[in-house]
């Protein structure tokens, strides 16, 4: 099988083609699976696709830049009309049986070239809100799979009913590897150490960021050496928080780490305690798959607030907390922290009910055999 995967942007986008392409070879070893990105310095898939020893090629393509009267947007048509033709190249260079696009501007010329040709063309969404370019490619694919049973809903008014299946989300199988106490013994971590995990995704989030040092430097005022937090600052926030944890004190720094990326995800989730994150779709899927108390932050800043929506059907369920960006000034983030940390019954019933009513354990199974029948048709 000859396999083009495409999706980028943000991690969000290129983790669950990482996933559905380590799930194919895993299915597949003589699978041949390239990557097809944008070409813009911030696309994660850059960094991402070639750490997992994957081929990727670049497409120039961007986004629309809001607002959306700036003048940068009137080059926007020119760039659909380029990348549609470098798309058209790659794919006449590597003659793929099977085109996957998981979302993001960077798989709108691939996905769509693709359909055009006649090859078998899958899209994944994640999120609860389906993006721009998914919607745009969702009628001429193959099948539309996706993550939320609303998202379904929702598609097959824009689609052939029988295009569109829930898969729930492909998961690194890393993810599955993992248990908690191997984790916490790779990472050195006692059975009396509290464990937080947090991140504001992989550009960062300046609000979230700055929550976190606060907390770290509260936290550390208590005295404990048994509390110990990880922070991933993010590819655009990463210096200005740098500078600012310099200043914290070194018996701060002991027990609290920054990075900018968290490249062993599977490990340091399965071994956390507690996990800050944003409300993404994937962070959701994956811990809801380890079972893990969580307070989310959802970003105020995603088309109609979907990651709101996404944190506050966990809530609802008593599967997790919600801190909203607005109030993080305002000390909310670590009252939350505060609370669970002192309560761990609380924090067991919120792992209980996440994994028995958010997860979806065979994921990967369910898109590998559809994407196997259509590569053999």
């Amino acid at each position: 099988m000859r396999i083009l995967m495409t999706g980028g942007g943000t991690a969000g986008h290129v983790n669950p083609a990482l996933a559905i392409a380590a799930t194919l070879q895993e299915h597949h070893p003589d699978a041949e699976i390239a990557f097809v990105a944008s070409a813009q310095p911030r696309d994660k898939a850059t960094d991402l696709v070639p750490r997992a020893g994957y081929p990727l090629h670049t497409v120039h393509i961007r986004g629309l830049i809001r607002p959306c009267w700036k003048p940068v947007n009137l080059r926007l048509p020119f760039l659909m009309i380029k990348s549609r033709r470098e798309a058209a190249a790659l794919i006449r260079e590597f003659q793929p049986d099977l085109i996957v696009g998981t979302g993001g501007y960077a798989c709108w010329p691939l996905c769509r070239v693709g359909i055009a040709q006649g090859i078998p063309t899958v899209i994944h969404e994640s999120n609860a809100i389906p993006g721009k370019a998914i919607m745009k490619l969702a009628k001429g694919a193959d099948r539309v799979l996706v993550n939320f049973e609303a998202t379904a809903d929702m598609m097959r008014k824009h689609t052939h009913p029988d295009q569109v299946v829930r898969v729930g989300n492909p998961m690194m199988p890393g993810f599955a590897r993992y248990s908690r106490a191997a984790a916490r013994s790779e990472l050195g971590l006692s059975d009396n150490d509290l464990y937080i995990l947090s991140f504001g995704g992989s550009l960062g989030a300046e609000y979230v960021n700055d929550a976190v040092v606060n907390l770290a430097v509260s936290l550390a005022a208590d005295g404990s050496e048994h509390v110990k937090l990880l922070h991933a600052a993010g590819k655009r926030d990463y210096a200005r928080i740098r500078d600012a944890w310099d200043a914290v004190p070194a018996e701060v720094q002991k027990s609290i780490q920054l990075t900018e990326y968290i490249y062993d995800m599977p490990r340091q989730m399965a071994a956390a305690d507690l996990v800050i994150s944003r409300a993404g779709a994937m962070s959701i899927s994956e811990l809801s798959l380890l079972g893990k108390a969580a307070i989310f932050i959802p970003s105020p800043y995603v088309a109609a607030q979907h990651q709101l929506k996404n944190a506050m059907a966990l809530v609802r369920e008593g599967a997790a907390r919600c801190v909203e960006e607005h109030t993080l000034t305002t000390g909310a983030l670590e009252r939350e922290v505060r609370g669970l940390m002192a309560d761990s019954e609380a924090r067991d019933r919120m792992e209980v009910a996440i994994r028995e009513k958010f997860a979806m354990p065979d994921a990967n199974e369910r898109i590998c055999a559809i994407l196997t029948g259509l590569c053999g048709s």
